[in-house]
């Protein structure tokens, strides 16, 4: 596997079949696309993982848009992607990390050293919790 930075454009095909396969393409491109890191995990040439990172802050960055195709998943790609990304952002002197998680999935950041705010938001009937990590 390798990991690299991408562009914003070449996580949206990705992003809409995995997380908003439902909504219309446009959906999944995000404002602040053009300000954010992006990254892929390839198996030969084929992405198979992506994710992007915003700061919110001064020394806050957001996770966003966290996704492998489906038929990828449970292969430990996804893992080595988020590793990837909290060193990152760890080099780049960043204090704190956080993210938009679906509530099903907490228990899998939780294993990166992410606490649940217990702040929560409903989105497409989808039950979301802001997680955070201290770098």
């Amino acid at each position: 596997m390798r990991i690299k930075r991408i562009s914003a454009e070449d996580t949206w095909q990705l992003r809409h079949e995995v997380l908003w396969p439902d909504m219309p393409f446009e959906f999944i491109k995000l404002a602040e696309d053009a300000d954010g890191f992006h990254f892929g995990a390839y198996i030969e040439n084929k992405l198979v993982s992506i994710i992007s990172l915003f700061e919110t802050d001064q020394g806050t960055v957001q996770f966003r848009k966290y996704a492998t195709l489906k038929n990828e998943q449970g292969k430990g790609y996804g893992s080595k992607l988020l590793s990837h990304l909290i060193k990152f952002a760890q080099d780049k002197g960043f204090h704190t990390l956080w993210c938009n998680a679906r509530a099903d999935k907490t228990s899998f950041y939780k294993n990166f050293g992410m606490f649940n705010t217990q702040e929560t938001y409903t989105k497409q009937n989808i039950k979301f919790v802001i997680l955070k990590k201290v770098l």
